[in-house]
């Protein structure tokens, strides 16, 4: 059961509701202590399992014993009718009418309190001196019944709203948790294979050429702080990516770790989430290049037909035995398809290996 503030409010104004056809009813002492007696313990019925039933209806569900405790309310009612005078039904109908509307479908429970109407207005033109206020107690049949099921639907969707809320933040705890090790993965698995082969290059140099080695050191600690600077972009959840930069940068990369690379991007205006998209691929595209391929030539280029910017990164040294897709690849598809475009990777007929992204220009 919700513990919400709409929850407390509508049981307080029920019950009070309650409280107050209670009152009424105990006004049967004026006229004898029998009658008092007699309509003290049918209200008491009454408006207990009233309580249960509005009860379990708060909570979104149906009271214990479910259809009985709505026919006892009822019986209850409309029973003393037959032996308590002047309209008894007149305190308790309007109770009945909100469970009616609350537990039966809406047009059945509307026809019920229909009649509960006709029936209230028939008995109390019988009773003498009632025909002034016929109108006045007939209303508080509806009138009370709409307020019950109002109060109860509020507090449902307010329940429901609340359940939706805490969804809602688990599901975007989730797409963060998702974003961050998707970045990670495709920001510094670049970094680290770029960090991993200048290492084994300045050690293979550090005797025979040191000067070279020192110029591979300087360029893996500049790596590693672009890789710090990754990861300080990953946390704040900015990354502005550029595909002319992220070529660039690969280009550099694939030709220091001893790999021809041409690009050629087409000259066009790219929409931001395509850009980006766009410029992973490449990223992703030379960190795959370099872990998992035999590669001696790679190729990245662009071209824009039917308003469409396609991303072709190739290389002529597929792996032997190569892996399954992976979380790279995955990530890919994600970013394109959230752009609205898609990808594909995979092996060419001719040994080499192409990976291609098509999304909006």
């Amino acid at each position: 059961m919700p513990s919400t503030s709409a929850h407390r409010l509508a049981a307080g104004l029920i019950t009070a509701a309650s409280a107050a056809y209670s009152l009424i009813g105990l006004l049967y002492f004026s006229h004898s202590a029998a009658y008092g007696v007699a309509a003290g313990l049918a209200i008491l019925v009454v408006v207990t399992t009233h309580t249960v039933n509005m009860r379990a209806a708060l909570r979104g569900g149906r009271p214990p014993l479910f259809p009985l405790t709505p026919l006892l309310q009822a019986v209850a009612a409309y029973l003393p009718d037959l032996f308590l005078p002047y309209g008894w039904s007149t305190v308790t109908a309007p109770m009945l009418a909100g469970t009616a509307l609350v537990f039966l479908p809406l047009g059945w429970g509307a026809a019920a309190v229909t009649l509960m109407i006709a029936y209230e207005a028939y008995t109390l033109t019988l009773g003498p001196g009632m025909l002034v206020i016929t109108l006045f107690y007939t209303l508080t049949v509806p009138l009370t019944g709409a307020m019950i099921y109002a109060l109860v639907r509020f507090v449902r969707m307010a329940a429901d709203l609340e359940s939706a809320r805490a969804e809602l933040a688990d599901a975007a705890v989730l797409r963060e948790r998702l974003r961050i090790s998707r970045d990670l993965h495709d920001g510094l698995g670049r970094s680290l294979t770029a960090i991993a082969l200048k290492g084994d290059l300045a050690a293979r140099l550090m005797d025979r050429d040191p000067r070279t080695a020192r110029g591979e050191v300087q360029e893996l600690a500049q790596v590693a702080r672009e890789a710090a600077q990754d990861v300080r972009q990953v946390a704040r959840g900015y990354r502005a990516m550029s595909l002319p930069g992220e070529v660039d940068r690969a280009v550099a990369l694939l030709e220091a770790s001893g790999v021809r690379c041409q690009a050629h991007l087409a000259g066009a205006d790219v929409r931001r989430p395509s850009e980006e998209a766009l410029a992973w691929a490449v990223r992703e595209a030379v960190t795959n290049v370099l872990r998992h391929s035999r590669a001696t030539t790679c190729t990245i280029t662009t071209s824009v037909r039917d308003g469409a910017l396609r991303l072709e990164v190739a290389n002529d040294g597929a792996a032997a035995d190569p892996a399954p897709a992976g979380g790279g690849l995955t990530g890919l598809a994600e970013r394109a398809a959230q752009a609205g475009g898609a990808c594909s990777a995979g092996p060419t007929a001719t040994g080499g290996y192409l990976l291609t992204m098509e999304v909006p220009a």
